[in-house]
């Protein structure tokens, strides 16, 4: 009998844990591991059936209803249990033959990680959907973009939601290579060494929906880089996401006003009825903080302990890893739906994208490319221009051009005051940044198209990975009924 304090303790916590997250995988991992032992003449038919008959008989959603009561160690032996009961001890021993917990759990463990891998990567797509969307409407949206805090120069709405879109992309690449280096199969890694039965582990791991199985078999017990990849690409995801959601609550306050959330995402205060609050952008900064928190706890849980089979890994940080990944697709959705029908004030950000000599940068560029004068000088002049129009505001600015290039290059530079006012327009310094990425429109269409088909190729990716899985399951349900 264990101790009541570590019943308590340790064992009635990781049972409830086991029900909640891997009651599905197990029953889905005896009935691959029996096909395959049936198939390989290790069991009896006439074993296999009674054992299929006894996996039959189990009602997942009775075992996660049921309270811990001691008297097993955890969930595995709780439908050992159920199965001997089913159909002797005799022929439920033999269903153990050749596989042992370290590789169940290793199984169990990347098969619920790879659905939160594309529950993650899904979340993140239909972002991409929504931002695209956003921008092809805000292509002409022009606003000024910041630099340390400041403004910097004129781009569109369009070209930044852009930018976003293409992080999300990357973020992409990376949950496709975790889910594939997690979507391998260690089942027949036994404890550690495997197994002198001569067991198929690619039968099992086609049954389950794995991609293929994992290679050495002490390492299929003992890594966990597996999941680190993911947890890892999650944090990138989440690291970056926090960083627009910050510019977006910039964005909705006040003193910018340029963002509006629809009804549904804001709140009133209870006293201030003025108060247009918008917290749905708020719980996602704090959803995917404490994401990434736990991020941190995972990798911090399982550095400098024995590469090898250690609890570590296992019953303790899978409720971690199942509330991360948790929190991580709470809060991309979140996002994505509160800027769903979120709406931008043209008219205000049109009306500060000049501000500030934001297009200066555009006068220097004409200087150097119109009128043969060497970037640095360019620069001088332009730098010049900007403070003495500030202390002589009443002076044309082709007068001042005319005097701070006489005093930068001995020479005058003529421009008419029409010239230099189109030079220095916000719809002029976006049209000329016709470069691959700018904000141009000609160049952010070109941009839409590319990244929406690319969105078309990842959903195509996402639907075939959930249409493998369902075969899979489908597939095991067929090769069971024919034991």
């Amino acid at each position: 009998m264990f101790a009541p304090e570590y019943v308590s303790i340790v064992l009635n916590e990781n049972f409830e844990d086991a029900k909640a997250q891997f009651v599905a995988p197990l029953v889905a991992i005896h009935y691959a591991h029996l096909v395959m032992l049936a198939e390989r003449r290790i069991v009896a038919a006439a074993d296999a059936r009674a054992i299929r008959d006894a996996l039959d008989a189990i009602r997942p959603d009775e075992i996660r209803s049921v309270p811990y009561d001691g008297t097993c160690e955890d969930l595995y032996f709780y439908v050992d249990r159920l199965i001997a009961r089913g159909c002797g001890d005799d022929a439920a021993g033999r269903l153990h033959t050749a596989r042992s917990r370290n590789d169940i759990d290793m199984t169990m463990y990347r098969m619920r990680q790879r659905q939160f891998i594309l529950g993650v990567f899904e979340a993140a797509a239909r972002l991409r959907d929504v931002l695209l969307g956003l921008a092809a409407r805000h292509r002409e949206v022009v606003f000024a973009a910041h630099t340390h805090t400041q403004p910097a120069q004129p781009s569109t709405i369009a070209h930044y939601l852009l930018a976003v879109v293409e992080q999300l992309e990357r973020d992409g690449v990376r949950l496709r290579a975790a889910y594939a280096a997690t979507n391998l199969s260690p089942l027949g890694a036994c404890a550690i060494t495997g197994t002198g039965f001569p067991i198929d582990r690619a039968r099992t791991a086609e049954l389950l929906g794995f991609d293929g199985v994992t290679g050495n078999t002490y390492g299929s017990i003992a890594t966990v880089d597996y999941l680190l990849e993911s947890v890892t690409a999650t944090s990138v995801l989440l690291a970056g996401l926090g960083r627009v959601v910050q510019d977006l609550l910039l964005w909705c306050t006040s003193e910018f006003g340029y963002l509006r959330l629809g009804e549904g995402f804001v709140q009133c205060s209870s006293i201030m009825p003025q108060k247009r609050n918008p917290v749905a952008l708020e719980h996602a900064r704090a959803i995917g903080s404490k994401a990434l928190g736990q991020a941190a706890g995972i990798v911090l849980s399982v550095h400098n302990t024995p590469f090898g089979d250690i609890v570590d890994t296992e019953d303790d940080l899978q409720p971690l890893v199942a509330s991360m990944f948790k929190d991580a697709t709470r809060a991309v959705r979140l996002v994505a739906a509160a800027m769903c029908d979120a709406e931008f004030d043209r008219a205000r950000l049109a009306e500060r994208a000049g501000r500030g000599w934001t297009t200066v940068t555009e006068l220097a560029d004409t200087l150097a490319r119109d009128h043969g004068v060497p970037f640095a000088a360019a620069h001088a002049i332009a730098s010049r221009l900007v403070t003495e129009c500030g202390s002589r505001p009443s002076e044309s600015i082709s007068s001042v051009l005319h005097e701070v290039s006489q005093a930068v290059l001995g020479r005058a530079i003529d421009i008419d005051d029409t010239s230099l006012l189109e030079t220095l327009s916000p719809r002029h310094f976006v049209d000329v940044r016709t470069t691959h990425g700018g904000p141009a429109p000609s160049e952010t269409a070109r941009a839409i198209d590319e990244s929406r088909t690319r969105l078309v190729r990842d959903d195509a990716w996402f639907a075939e990975a959930v249409e493998r899985l369902r075969a899979a399951e489908e597939k095991l349900r067929l090769a069971s009924v024919a034991l």
